[in-house]
């Protein structure tokens, strides 16, 4: 078996862009359109922390259940897709929303430079969390 090892890949037309094919070299993926461009591992119990991350430059603790997540690198445009979910230590499973959910009384709009987080129980009560998971795919500035 060979094998290669670089640092850097570089499109040949496009410097940013490389095409991946896919399963039954049907079709093709732009690899940079397929990363995700943020994750973040949050603790929400008690002085909310970040556990780990890629992208991100700070949280900001916006009450029960509420974080926002500030990023390092911004986004093309705020129309990018997060997925997310929590859960605690004591078996409690709960429910992740972004933006718009008004559980808290908050309702403040995703930008390009940060995102916001609501998490509950399934009783629908806002709740810290003790672990909150987050991804998000879309183009970076």
């Amino acid at each position: 078996m060979s094998e290669i090892l670089v640092n850097k890949l570089t499109g040949t037309s496009t410097a940013g862009s490389i095409l991946v094919t896919g399963e039954g070299n049907s079709t093709t993926t732009n690899l940079q359109q397929g990363l995700a461009k943020v994750w973040v591992n949050i603790n929400q119990d008690g002085t909310q922390a970040v556990r780990g991350s890629n992208n991100v430059s700070s949280i900001a603790d916006e009450g029960t259940g509420a974080t926002q997540t500030n990023l390092t690198s911004a986004t093309a445009d705020a129309n990018y897709a997060l997925a997310g979910t929590v859960g605690d230590e004591g078996g409690n499973s709960g429910c992740w929303h972004t933006t718009g959910f008004n559980q808290n009384s908050y309702n403040t709009s995703n930008t390009t430079s940060s995102f916001h987080q609501q998490t509950y129980y399934a009783t629908t009560s806002v709740a810290d969390t003790g672990f909150v998971y987050c991804t998000l795919h879309g183009d970076l500035a």
